[in-house]
């Protein structure tokens, strides 16, 4: 039997005990700071999620198989390098690892052919630095360096002579082989200059103020190569009749609006090219010690974003 004394003890801890709040250790403020970081946690989570962008659908895609015509001029007008060498399909050659990567290669041919593989190469990834990774060149906005597969030439603003005179890098773009206009001249950021379009035309020029930059030699012909590449199933298309370029008109660099460039007049044939496609090499491109221009080979240039 419960004492008398137990049950007093009891009834005076419950009297005790009324009115009395429980109490978090540490006070009020700890459940108050776990209370708003989950608030701005699942806030954070919303915003993310509708935040996220949507797939880039634009062209080229997967399903796509374009032709751009492309070519490198140095010091003169006629100083065209002979095409790429090398289709980077087989298995051990240097680049088949960016090749199987992306879909993109040519055929020594002056044509940068357009298959996507992978998102590495569609809608806004489409750009003239994943080509020149798979072939492991190197253009920044001062300098274009040639792998040793490619000749190992490099050419760099400030050193590198055409003759006697300084020479610049430019790109030259043009929407369609077929174009009679002038094209678009960038002159920074040249690895991010997109593909936009099949049958594009990309003259990449090293060369001195003056020197008209005109499609390449081969542009015409493709149709042909990129009919030749597609089993004669899908034929590159013109925008207008066929014709040819003129010296570069406008300046820009990718993403940017364009400026008027100042005018230039065609080359006055001073200027020399280290190699001239099917008529025989020339006098060679110099550094500014007067020597030949030395080979560096090196690592490809990352593929440039935006």
């Amino acid at each position: 039997m419960v004492s008398s004394s137990s049950t007093r003890r009891a009834a005076r801890l419950a009297q005790k005990g009324k009115g009395k709040r429980v109490r978090f250790q540490g006070g009020t403020l700890f459940p108050l700071v776990v209370a708003i970081v989950l608030v701005v946690g699942m806030l954070l989570v919303v915003y993310s999620r509708q935040s996220i962008p949507e797939a880039d659908a634009s062209p080229p895609t997967v399903d796509d198989h374009w032709h751009a015509a492309n070519g490198y001029l140095i010091c003169d007008a006629d100083g065209w390098k002979p095409p790429l060498s090398g289709v980077k399909e087989e298995q051990g050659t240097s680049g088949f690892q960016e090749y199987q990567a992306t879909g993109v290669h040519s055929h020594d041919d002056g044509v940068m052919h357009w298959h996507p593989f992978t998102s590495r190469a569609v809608g806004r990834n489409a750009q003239l630095g994943v080509f020149h990774e798979v072939y492991g060149i190197e253009l920044d906005d001062d300098s274009l360096r040639f792998p040793d597969d490619q000749g190992g030439e490099e050419y760099i603003e400030g050193e590198t002579k055409c003759g006697e005179e300084d020479a610049e890098l430019q790109v030259v773009v043009w929407n369609n082989f077929s174009d009679t206009d002038d094209g678009t001249t960038y002159i920074s950021d040249f690895d991010d200059i997109r593909l936009t379009d099949d049958g594009m035309v990309f003259a990449i020029a090293f060369v001195p103020d003056g020197v008209e930059v005109l499609m390449p030699p081969w542009a015409p012909d493709l149709p042909e190569l990129g009919a030749a590449d597609a089993g004669g199933t899908e034929p590159v298309t013109a925008s207008t009749t066929p014709g040819t370029g003129t010296s570069a008109g406008t300046a820009t660099t990718p993403g940017s609006g364009s400026t008027p460039a100042s005018g230039s007049t065609p080359g006055t044939g001073t200027a020399t090219a280290s190699t001239t496609a099917g008529s025989g090499a020339s006098s060679p491109a110099t550094t500014g010690a007067g020597e030949p221009s030395a080979n560096t080979g090196g690592s490809p240039a990352p593929t440039a974003t935006g």
